[in-house]
């Protein structure tokens, strides 16, 4: 009898330390942000309770304004890349090419790198005379210019072109686990109606894919919010503040300005989309489960 009562109990005492961290180490830390959002707190926390105050100053700062517009650009086309550039790369790898192992790695390889590896080595490849413009100039175009990095108004991009060569290979393993499912008698119906393979997988393929879609946008959404390494490795949010991010906002205004209210207001709001992305996420799948 004690036997049979001490195996039920064991699993959920393996998982009582993850409870616990997930509650004190994540929920506590959500709530102690929210709350700090409504003080007056500056190097220290205070108990100074001043309202919206500090997410009124919040709208009114130019420079996190900057970041949010930034944020928005290099969402909107990270994601669109990503899932574009990764789909591709898996309908590639699906039609049975030599060497799939190979290609698999190498495309997926990127993601296993450190953000700010990643950093490191775009800046170099993207600074003034150095790396993609230099290699140019070597194939005989002496005026070949490429500035990006150091353009106010393109430096958003080049951390977008970074970025998507980090992150597509993780939508392409995704999109490729789904391919796979795919029900060989829909390819056999469409070569024997002679429908070109390009609207198969457009308009049959494609939204088969649903699932994986899904899953990938929820991860390079996430993905976006987060966004910080690669900005600090890069371009410092520069050149000035042209590619100012949220995250790095808040970093500057926690450890270098000493700000903790201002920087726990920018951090509540940038929760706000995640928590408005995830939870409609969840709450269908497990609606599916439960079906």
């Amino acid at each position: 009898m004690l036997a049979r009562a001490f195996r039920k109990v064991t699993p959920f005492a393996a998982l009582l330390p993850m409870a616990a961290t997930v509650i004190v180490a994540y929920l506590g830390s959500v709530l102690w942000t929210l709350r700090t959002s409504f003080t007056s707190s500056r190097t220290f926390a205070s108990d100074n309770f001043i309202g919206l105050a500090q997410y009124e100053r919040l709208f009114d700062n130019e420079r996190w304004m900057l970041s949010v517009h930034n944020i928005a650009i290099y969402g909107v086309l990270f994601i669109l890349a990503c899932i574009v550039i990764g789909f591709l790369l898996a309908v590639f790898i699906d039609q049975n090419v030599m060497g799939e192992g190979a290609l698999r790695t190498i495309f997926l390889y990127p993601y296993a790198m450190s953000f700010v590896a990643t950093g490191v080595v775009w800046q170099w490849m993207l600074t003034p005379g150095k790396g993609i413009e230099h290699a140019v100039r070597m194939f005989g175009y002496p005026d070949f210019e490429f500035d990006w990095i150091v353009d106010q108004d393109m430096a958003i991009y080049t951390i977008v072109i970074a970025t998507v060569w980090q992150f597509s290979g993780l939508v392409m393993a995704l999109m490729l686990a789904g391919l796979r499912g795919v029900d060989p008698d829909i390819w056999r119906a469409a070569r024997l109606e002679g429908i070109p393979a390009w609207r198969v997988y457009l308009h049959v393929v494609l939204p088969m894919l649903g699932p994986s879609v899904a899953t990938a946008f929820m991860l390079l959404a996430v993905a976006v919010f987060k966004l910080f390494d690669a900005v600090v490795a890069m371009t410092q949010g520069g050149p000035g503040t042209a590619s100012e991010v949220p995250a790095k906002f808040i970093m500057d205004h926690l450890f270098l300005r000493s700000n903790i209210g201002l920087a726990s207001a920018g951090a509540v709001l940038m929760l706000i989309p995640v928590i408005a992305l995830v939870a409609p996420y969840l709450y269908a799948r497990s609606r599916k489960e439960r079906a």
